[in-house]
Parts: C-alpha cells; sequence; structure tokens
C-alpha cells in the first residue's frame, strides 16, 4: 500500500503517486501494478511535468513506464503502444539495445538506462 502524505498529484485523468522508494524498473513496476496502477507514463508535456514536480521533490531520478522494444533504439510505453510525445535528453537515447529501460532526469528530460538500477517508484492510476 502506497502512504500518500500529500506525495499525490493530479494531472488530466491520471493520479501520480509515490511511496518515496528506490528500486530496480520489475520492482517499481510491479509495485505500482500491485496498488493497481502501472508506471508512471508521460503522454505530453503536462503529464511529463506533473511527474517532474514529483522528481523533483524527492530530488531523485525515476523510471518511466517505457521500454526499448524489439528493435534497438526503438522505444514503446509498457503496454506496447508507440511513444506519441518523447523529451529526450540531448544526444539520447544513446544505449543501442544495452539500455531497455528509461528514467527521468531532475530537470524533466529522459535518459535510456540499464533497468537493474535503483530509481524512484512513481505510479499513475
Amino acid at each position: 500500500v502506497l502512504a500518500l502524505n500529500g506525495k499525490i498529484r493530479e494531472v488530466g485523468d491520471k493520479i501520480l503517486a509515490s511511496n518515496g522508494k528506490e528500486v530496480d524498473f520489475a520492482s517499481a513496476l510491479e509495485s505500482c501494478e500491485k496498488a493497481g496502477g502501472t508506471l508512471a507514463t508521460p503522454m505530453n508535456e503536462e503529464e511529463n511535468n506533473a511527474i517532474l514536480g514529483i522528481v523533483k521533490q524527492y530530488n531523485r531520478y525515476a523510471y518511466l513506464g517505457i521500454k526499448e522494444g524489439e528493435i534497438s533504439g526503438q522505444f514503446k510505453y509498457i503496454n506496447g503502444a508507440p511513444l506519441n510525445y518523447t523529451k529526450w535528453h540531448q544526444y539520447e537515447p544513446n544505449g543501442k539495445g544495452t539500455e531497455k529501460c528509461v528514467e527521468m532526469y531532475t530537470d524533466g528530460s529522459w535518459n535510456d538506462k540499464k533497468c537493474n538500477l535503483y530509481r524512484l517508484t512513481i505510479c499513475e492510476f
């Protein structure tokens, strides 16, 4: 269960929440799904900014609900849909198939990253 303590934000028809924990991608996704949601997935600038608000609050990078597909360099939402909005950091993504997950930096830009690092869990409902 997520302890909320004011760590909840509404954006559009989504609710974003973080438990403040830093775990690997699979664990973050699992905890969001157990709570009835999924990993935070920005579909537009407004949602990206709302997620960024939580990232800044904790001052920690966070995994996003985006993963690299079968084709190197081609990223998709974790539900398999193609990305319709991106905010890659300059020169990213550059993992060329070795960095399958995506993290958000504290400036709101994205970077492809290995999935076994510990990043902030932010869920959307």
